[in-house]
């Protein structure tokens, strides 16, 4: 069993719950560094980096041949066909300034195919995870299976994206087009806005540039819950940052179609 996604679900959890005792610790005092040159803003935290070193030791104590690729330390290659990546914050913005909406996001990949995610929402106290068929919600409640809202029109669609800001030139026009033709649009959500996605509340989430460990997460999240995710052009060329994720498949193919 322990060779299947299912069978890293509890250690998943148990790494999610690693990171939040490290970034809730340090949330109201973190120092922030500016990662990025040339006037640019990307912050990092201590929390950003206590954290992923925490599920790392954790990673290479219980799987010493596992890989682990993560946003703030030179990745470890695998040894066999597991690996993980990490995104310790992601919404680093919404930590530093005292906001609700930062997650942790954790995938498991075999060959490096994700298979296995997890979006934890330590301030809100949420844990999604999803993988094959199997989406579920861990709050102090108690555990619930969650599924897409199953939303097939874009002009009933919520949509969401980080930052309308972010995109340029031609992804700034095919956004507006979206924008215009859904019901409502919300922002500054980043990870979270994938995870209640998948639990039904939101139904087309659209991003542009996005690196692997902010993306690897909600693939098998959302795909779980019954939910489609492609890049602009439909298909799964992920490496480009290009993500539409979306509560159904004729939902995320009228979305390709704007955007295009």
């Amino acid at each position: 069993m322990i060779d299947t996604p299912a069978g890293f679900a509890a250690f998943a959890r148990s790494l999610a719950e690693t990171a939040r005792a490290e970034t809730l610790s340090v949330a109201a005092g973190a120092r922030i560094e500016n990662k990025a040159e040339g006037g640019a803003f990307d912050p990092v935290t201590e929390a950003d980096k206590a954290a992923e070193l925490a599920m790392r030791r954790l990673i290479e104590r219980e799987y010493p041949d596992h890989g682990i690729d993560g946003e703030e330390f030179e990745p470890r290659p695998a040894k066999g066909r597991w690996s993980w990546s990490l995104d310790p914050i992601d919404g680093t913005r919404a930590f530093v300034c005292g906001l609700p909406g930062w997650t942790t996001l954790i995938a498991l990949l075999d060959e490096g195919e994700p298979v296995l995610g997890v979006i934890d929402a330590p301030r809100i106290g949420e844990i999604y995870l999803g993988h094959g068929e199997f989406a579920t919600l861990l709050t102090a409640s108690g555990e619930h299976e969650i599924a897409v809202s199953g939303c097939a029109r874009l002009a009933e669609a919520r949509l969401s994206t980080t930052d309308p800001f972010l995109f340029e030139g031609a992804e700034r026009e095919g956004f507006e087009r979206l924008r215009r033709a859904g019901l409502l649009t919300r922002y500054g959500w980043d990870g979270y806005a994938y995870a209640r996605l998948a639990a039904g509340s939101l139904d087309l989430v659209v991003e542009s540039g996005l690196k692997p460990h902010d993306y690897q997460a909600l693939v098998p999240l959302i795909r779980a819950a019954g939910g489609a995710v492609a890049d602009w052009n439909g298909g799964t060329k992920f490496v480009e940052g290009r993500i539409i994720a979306a509560a159904s498949q004729a939902l995320l193919e009228e979305a390709v179609g704007l955007l295009a």
